[in-house]
C-alpha cells in the first residue's frame, strides 16, 4: 500500500470522507426505510458499520485520494473517488460473509450506499474548489482586463479554463469563422460571432484587448510533415493569424497571442505567459520535426563545442544540445561580455549539466589546441564569424576574411588533428554568388571544409597519419534569423519608439527568414544527417518564400497598434555589397531531397586538392590587404563573387 506523508489537510479530508461513509450508510437505510428504520435493521447497521467504514478507509489510502488538493479538484480526482467506491462497495459484502455477519443488509442498501457516498465525498470536493476560486478571484473582477478570444478550437478551450481562474484577465466572449459555432457555449462562454465581426463586438463590449487562439496540434504537424505537402503552399493558419492582426488594428485594439496548445494543455506553459504577438508569429512556419533518438546518439553523453557561443545563433545551439544531454559542453566565444551572459543563463537552467566557458579566438591555433586536448570533444558546431555586410565591405574586409576563412581551416584542423567525428559549420545565403565580401569568405570556408573532407592535405601533413580519423564535415546555408544581434527587427522597433520613420534600403527588397529556435534545431538535424560518407555536403533548409522587408516593417507597426498614418516607412537605398535578395543556390548548384522535408543537399562544384595548399599559401603570404586588394583576389578564389557595391 502507498504510503504517504502525513499532513494537516489529509488528514482533515481523510476524517471527512470517513464521516462521508458513515452519513451515506446511515442515509442509505433511512431512504430504504423512509426515514423510520426498524429496530432489527437499525441493529444491522450498528453491526456492520465499523467494518464497512475500515474498508473504506483502506480503499481510500489505496486509491491515493489525498495527493492533489480540494482548491484543483478535477476528473482525474473523481476517477479515483469512484474506483475506490467501488472496490469498496465489491469489499463490504464479501468481508460480511467471510465474517460470517448474518444480520440482515437489504440489497437495496448495498447499491444506495456507495452512491450516496459518490454524490457526498464529489460534490463536497467540487463544492469547496468553487467556494475557493469564488473566494480568490471572484472578488477581483471589476479589476480584470475584458479580452475577446479569437478561435474556438482546442488551443481556445484550453485557454478559457486559465482564464477563467485569472486575476488579470475576464473573458467576454469568443469569435470563430466557422458559422455552425456562433451561438456555442465553451466552458461557460459564448461563440458570439466570426472574427470579421471584430471591430463592431469590441465596441458593444468595450474590449480592448483580443488573444489570438489559432495554433496547431502536435498531430496536426505530425500528418503534414508525413505527407510531405508542397512547402510553398499559402498557409492557412498564417492567413487567419494576419488577418486577426488586421482586424485587431482595425479595431484599434491590442492583439495578444497564446502559447502553443501542446504546450499548453500540458502545462508546460500558462496563460501567465500570453504576449503579444511577435513577428516570428507571422513567418507561418510549422515547427521542426526532430530526429530525437538519432541526435541522442550524436550528442548524448559526448563532448560538445560550439563556437559562437555567445551569439543569437551559438547560443540558441546550446540551448538545443543540452536538451540531449551532452557528456560536456564546451562554449567558445571571443567576447567576454557575451561569454559572461551565456554562462549566467546556463548555470541557473542547466546546474547539472557539465559545462566550460572557455575565452578564445578561432584563427589562434595554439589556444584551439590547447582548449581541442584538454577536453577532446566528439562534436564540433562552427558558429563564430564576421556576418555584418556593410561593416566587413568597407575598412574591415581583410578581418573578415581571416576570420571566417582562416578561422574555419584553423579550428577544422584542430578537429582532425583531436579525432572529432562530426565538424558542422554553419553557413549564410549570402555565400550564394556573393556580391560582397562576407558572402564570399563564407562561400571560401565552406570550400575550405569541401576540401578538407576530400584530403588532409595540410602544411604539416607530414606531422598526421593517413589513417587518422577524419571527421565528417557538413555545411549548413540559411537566410536570416528573426531576433538576431544583426536582424533589422531590434532596429525597426528602436524607430517605431521614437515615433519613426522606418528605414528600408529599396522598396522591393526580399530576404528569406526563419526563427532562430527554429535554424538551430535544423544545424542539429542536418549535423545528425551529413557527414555520415566522406561527402562534405552543404545543406540548404527550406526557407519557404521570401519576405519583403518592407511587409515586415508594417507587420511591426501594425503589431505595435499603429497605423502607416503614425509611422512613415522611408526608402534609402542600398548599403554597400547589399543585394536585392538572396538566393540559396548558385547558378551551377542543384540540390537532393533528404528524409526531412526542411532539408536538402546543394550539389557544389567539387575542390581539388591543391586549392587549399595554394589558399593557406595566399593567407600567410599578407599580413594584411587593403580592402580593394581583398576583392580583386576574392575574384580569384571564388569564380562566383561578382565585385558590386550592390546589384539591383
Amino acid at each position: 500500500m502507498p504510503v504517504y506523508k502525513p499532513n494537516i489537510r489529509a488528514v482533515i479530508a481523510f476524517v471527512h470522507d470517513l464521516a462521508a461513509a458513515i452519513i451515506a450508510w446511515w442515509l442509505a437505510y433511512s431512504f430504504r426505510f423512509n426515514f423510520e428504520i426498524p429496530p432489527l435493521y437499525l441493529g444491522s447497521l450498528k453491526e456492520i458499520l465499523p467494518w464497512a467504514v475500515t474498508l473504506h478507509a483502506v480503499a481510500f489510502l489505496w486509491f491515493g485520494l489525498y495527493r492533489g488538493l480540494w482548491h484543483y479538484a478535477s476528473l482525474p480526482d473523481l476517477r479515483r473517488i469512484l474506483f475506490a467506491i467501488l472496490a469498496s462497495a465489491a469489499a463490504v459484502p464479501l468481508a460480511l460473509f467471510m465474517l460470517e455477519i448474518h444480520t440482515g443488509v437489504p440489497r437495496t442498501v448495498l447499491l444506495l450506499g456507495p452512491i450516496l457516498l459518490l454524490f457526498i465525498m464529489g460534490g463536497s470536493r467540487l463544492a469547496y474548489r468553487l467556494w475557493k476560486e469564488h473566494r480568490l478571484y471572484g472578488q477581483k473582477k471589476p479589476e480584470r482586463n475584458l479580452v475577446l478570444v479569437l478561435g474556438a478550437g482546442d488551443a481556445a478551450v484550453g485557454l478559457v479554463k486559465e482564464l477563467a481562474r485569472s486575476v488579470q484577465w475576464q473573458v467576454v466572449g469568443l469569435l470563430d469563422d466557422d458559422p455552425a459555432k456562433t451561438g456555442l457555449m465553451l466552458h461557460g462562454f459564448k461563440v458570439l460571432g466570426r472574427i470579421n465581426e471584430l471591430p463592431v463586438i469590441a465596441k458593444e463590449t468595450g474590449v480592448a484587448h483580443a488573444i489570438i487562439a489559432m495554433t496547431s496540434s502536435a498531430s496536426d504537424r505530425r500528418k503534414a510533415y508525413r505527407s510531405q505537402l508542397d512547402r510553398r503552399r499559402p498557409d492557412r493558419l498564417l492567413r487567419d493569424r494576419r488577418r486577426a492582426l488586421q482586424m485587431c488594428a482595425a479595431a484599434g485594439i491590442k492583439a495578444l497571442t497564446v502559447p502553443s496548445y501542446d504546450d499548453l494543455i500540458s502545462g508546460k506553459i500558462t496563460v501567465s505567459q500570453i504576449r503579444t504577438v511577435e513577428p516570428e508569429d507571422l513567418l507561418g512556419r510549422d515547427p521542426v520535426v526532430l530526429d530525437n533518438e538519432g541526435l541522442h546518439d550524436l550528442l548524448t553523453g559526448k563532448t560538445v563545442l560550439v563556437t559562437g557561443a555567445g551569439g543569437s545563433i551559438g547560443s540558441e545551439l546550446c540551448r538545443q544540445i543540452a536538451k540531449f544531454g551532452p557528456g560536456r559542453l564546451v562554449l567558445f566565444e571571443l567576447n567576454e561580455f557575451a561569454l559572461y551572459n551565456i554562462e549566467q543563463e546556463f548555470q541557473v537552467k542547466f546546474p547539472d549539466m557539465p559545462m566550460s566557458f572557455t575565452i578564445g579566438d578561432v584563427k589562434d591555433q595554439a589556444r584551439l589546441a590547447q582548449v581541442f586536448s584538454q577536453y577532446r570533444p566528439a562534436v564540433v558546431f562552427h558558429a563564430a564569424a564576421y556576418k555584418h555586410v556593410p561593416l566587413m565591405e568597407h575598412e574591415n574586409a581583410w578581418q573578415a576574411v581571416m576570420n571566417n576563412v582562416f578561422g574555419t581551416y584553423a579550428l577544422a584542423h584542430a578537429a582532425i588533428t583531436h579525432g572529432v567525428e562530426r565538424f558542422v559549420m554553419i553557413s549564410t545565403d549570402k555565400a550564394v554568388n556573393p556580391t560582397n565580401v562576407m558572402g564570399a569568405s563564407k562561400r571560401l570556408a565552406e570550400m575550405v571544409c569541401q576540401s578538407l573532407q576530400q584530403s588532409i592535405s595540410f602544411q604539416q601533413a607530414d606531422d598526421l597519419s593517413c589513417r587518422m580519423q577524419r571527421p565528417g564535415f557538413v555545411m549548413v546555408r540559411f537566410g536570416n534569423v528573426l531576433g538576431s544581434a544583426g536582424s533589422v527587427i531590434p532596429k525597426f522597433r528602436e524607430q517605431i519608439e521614437k515615433g519613426g520613420p522606418i528605414t528600408v534600403t529599396h522598396s522591393e527588397i526580399t530576404r528569406y527568414f526563419m526563427s532562430i529556435p527554429e535554424a538551430a534545431q535544423l544545424v542539429l538535424q542536418a549535423g545528425l544527417m551529413g557527414g555520415k560518407n566522406g561527402a562534405g555536403e552543404i545543406f540548404v533548409l527550406d526557407m519557404g518564400e521570401p519576405v519583403k522587408i518592407a511587409d515586415l516593417a508594417r507587420d511591426l507597426i501594425r503589431l505595435s497598434g499603429l497605423s502607416e498614418d503614425d509611422i512613415q516607412i522611408v526608402y534609402n537605398g542600398l548599403r554597400p555589397g547589399e543585394k536585392l535578395y538572396e538566393e540559396l543556390l548558385a547558378d551551377d548548384e542543384s540540390t537532393l531531397p533528404t528524409p526531412h522535408p526542411k532539408l536538402r543537399i546543394a550539389q557544389a562544384r567539387p575542390i581539388d586538392r591543391e586549392w587549399l595548399a595554394e589558399l593557406l599559401a595566399w593567407l600567410s603570404e599578407h599580413p594584411v590587404l587593403s580592402d580593394e586588394e581583398v576583392k580583386q583576389d576574392l575574384a580569384r578564389w571564388v569564380p562566383e563573387y561578382s565585385n558590386r557595391e550592390s546589384m539591383h
